[in-house]
């Protein structure tokens, strides 16, 4: 009866052991398998992934560093986006089959915290901590409606806005640094920040205002993947949105150079004659400063090379001539013939002619 009791209690002993693990996996549990998961949904949902280590470490190779340049020229240029060769930024205007526009992804990031704006001032542009610039104040400051959820656990607050109420952006400022890299003989320009300008509809009118920086370094694992239409012919989309900013497709107005007394062109520059010609000048700059760098060829040397190639051909010509003996003595005959019947042609008037009678 002993051992009877005994199978008994170790039978019913693994009948709740077996009944609560059954339970334990029931139960839902916090792990980080758990998290992963929820961070992966989430990301579905926004369309924007979270930067991967690996994606960090390309960013951090593929960023420059133009500090120790021997030379160096920074300016703004203004990018109309209502232009077709900037079009590709603004189109389409409202999100159509998961495809946006330059502004909407930033304004996303901006609103999931995963890049940071920085205060547009207008004199300098500072890209440190104490000038960025928080989401809900930059709601705030253009007047961008919004509906602000508590969010439990200590996490922030989530800010739902409707898609009319943000401001509709048709210019971009973009900030580049045209340098040259002594050590590795390079002349290139990179793309340091990206500055949308809104246009806000007021009792004045339509008025333009310059809302946030953002660093290039931050977007640019983000717009690596985003692939976009470049041409009205080829529908293929062939180009990202980075290879749009590196190779330079844009089309752009210089507005502002970095000078010793930080004016823009349009101080100084106030008829519009004036500022084309400033702009115009200081792309001769550029482009004068970057045939300078390089040895260019002689042009009495290439002057000289087609000149031999000429007589090379003359030689060939009269080589090929003097082989053909044949036909230049042909020629020859023919114009020693042509004389004498010329001759027997004169004879031959003369004695036609009629002899003039001498009778009175």
């Amino acid at each position: 009866m002993k051992r009877f009791y005994s199978i008994c209690s170790i039978l019913l002993a693994l009948t709740v052991f077996m009944q609560a693990q059954n339970n334990d996996q029931r139960v839902p549990r916090m792990s980080r398998g758990g998290e992963r998961s929820r961070q992966q949904q989430a990301e579905t949902n926004s369309g924007l992934p979270e930067l991967s280590v690996r994606a960090q470490i390309m960013n951090e190779q593929l960023t420059r560093d133009i500090e120790n340049a021997r030379w160096m020229r920074v300016m703004i240029r203004e990018l109309d986006l209502t232009k077709e060769q900037n079009a590709p930024l603004y189109y389409p205007v409202q999100e159509i089959n998961g495809m946006k526009n330059l502004y909407s992804t930033l304004f996303q990031l901006v609103s999931e915290g995963k890049i940071n704006a920085y205060e547009y001032s207008g004199d300098y542009e500072s890209f440190e901590d104490e000038n960025i610039l928080p989401f809900k104040e930059m709601l705030d400051k253009f007047s961008i409606y919004y509906e602000e959820v508590p969010a439990g656990g200590g996490r922030p607050a989530r800010y739902v806005i409707n898609a009319s109420d943000i401001p509709d952006v048709k210019s971009l400022y973009v900030k580049e640094a045209w340098y040259f890299d002594q050590n590795n003989s390079i002349y290139d320009v990179q793309t340091l920040a990206i500055c949308p300008i809104a246009f806000v509809l007021s009792d004045i009118g339509e008025q333009r205002q310059a809302m946030f920086w953002v660093k290039y370094e931050d977007i640019r694992p983000y717009i690596k993947n985003n692939y976009i239409m470049t041409s009205n012919v080829n529908n293929a989309k062939t180009f990202t949105v980075d290879d749009y900013f590196r190779r330079r497709m844009f089309d752009g107005d210089i507005v502002k150079t970095e000078n010793l007394m930080n004016l823009s062109l349009m101080e100084y520059c106030p008829t519009p004659d004036s500022l084309f010609a400033e702009r115009q000048r200081i792309e001769n700059q550029l482009k004068s400063f970057n045939d300078s760098l390089w040895i260019q060829a002689d042009t009495t040397v290439v002057l000289s090379k087609k000149e031999a190639r000429k007589l090379k051909k003359s030689s060939k010509r009269g080589s090929s001539k003097e082989a053909g003996v044949s036909s230049d003595d042909k020629k020859t005959s023919v114009k020693e013939k042509a004389p004498k019947q010329q001759q027997t042609k004169t004879e031959k008037s003369a004695k036609s002619a009629p002899a003039r009678s001498i009778r009175r």
